[in-house]
């Protein structure tokens, strides 16, 4: 058994929960992917993975061997590129998770720029609106948009995103445009269900310097920022957004912002890495080049 190849496979099926399809991608027939956890957890005196029908995942023992395996394994494919690559480019795979509207509309346009200065590292994107365990899920980096809880990752703030308040055309041809805060009464909003709690989260204004909050009734509620926007379009009611995500429908005048001089507060973007000691050169590069991408923006 060779230690550091089952090392490897090992953190691949705790990351995929899948025996099949960690061996997929390390080229491995499933019986063999098997006979290689078995002989580790021989070796190792203990069980590591917890078996379902459905998905695999890591006993306590397990757990603790699956950080260490990330630590270990990161160590030594930074030592091993800083020998073979000295002076080179950095090279190899990043994997990285953001919000969907957020990938969709800044990062993937932007990116071309990084690959060209950056022609050997390949990036894994994953898209969600959740705040993933970056360690659990075997992902490098995430830009987390929003106030940070308190994280065990290094934070490196890139800057704010300015939100608005916007319905579309047809809903305020319908319903009327509010002028006030208090006009708010005779409109209806889409509900943004947080992904903590799965509760709406109500909508804030900055009045004479103060955040405000309001609840609105409506009769749809979403958990992805996409599907937030598209039920605004569709004339569902009033939401609010970062000024990235509605740009091109302000543009077009599908979608129009309603009590500018009352916007919500800007919302704080970061990207969450693992420590220091755990980085590669790689992510350090591609967190540097999404401080310039973000550098200044006024969205």
């Amino acid at each position: 058994m060779d230690r550091f190849e089952a090392m490897r496979l090992f953190t691949r099926i705790v990351e995929l929960g899948s025996f099949s399809r960690a061996a997929e991608q390390l080229g491995l027939a499933r019986a063999s992917a098997t006979q290689v956890i078995k002989q580790l957890e021989q070796h190792l005196g203990t069980r590591l993975l917890s078996r379902t029908t459905r998905r695999v995942t890591p006993t306590v023992d397990g757990e603790t061997y699956y950080r260490r395996c990330v630590a270990i394994l990161g160590d030594v494919d930074e030592a091993e590129a800083a020998l073979a690559h000295a002076g080179q480019s950095p090279r190899g795979s990043i994997r990285v998770d953001l919000s969907s509207s957020l990938c969709r509309l800044v990062l993937l346009p932007a990116l071309p720029a990084f690959c060209a200065r950056h022609p050997l590292i390949r990036l894994e994107i994953s898209v969600s609106d959740r705040h993933i365990d970056l360690e659990r899920e075997g992902v490098d980096c995430a830009l987390r948009i929003g106030a940070l809880r308190d994280t065990p990752y290094v934070a490196r703030r890139l800057g704010t995103l300015a939100q608005l308040t916007c319905a579309s055309t047809d809903y305020l041809e319908r319903h009327g445009r509010p002028r006030t805060i208090a006009d708010l009464h005779a409109h209806r909003a889409v509900d943004y269900l947080s992904a903590t709690s799965g509760k709406p989260v109500p909508m804030s204004f900055v009045v004479d310097g103060r955040s405000e909050d309001v609840s609105l009734p409506g009769s749809v509620s979403v958990n992805n920022g996409d599907a937030y926007v598209a039920a605004c379009e569709a004339g569902f009611g009033l939401i609010q957004v970062p000024h990235y995500h509605v740009a091109r429908q302000l543009a077009e005048g599908t979608i129009e912002e309603v009590l500018a001089e009352f916007r919500p507060p800007a919302l704080p973007l970061h990207v969450v890495s693992r420590p220091t000691r755990q980085q590669s050169a790689r992510v350090r590069v591609f967190v540097d080049w999404l401080g310039e991408l973000f550098a200044g923006s006024p969205d």
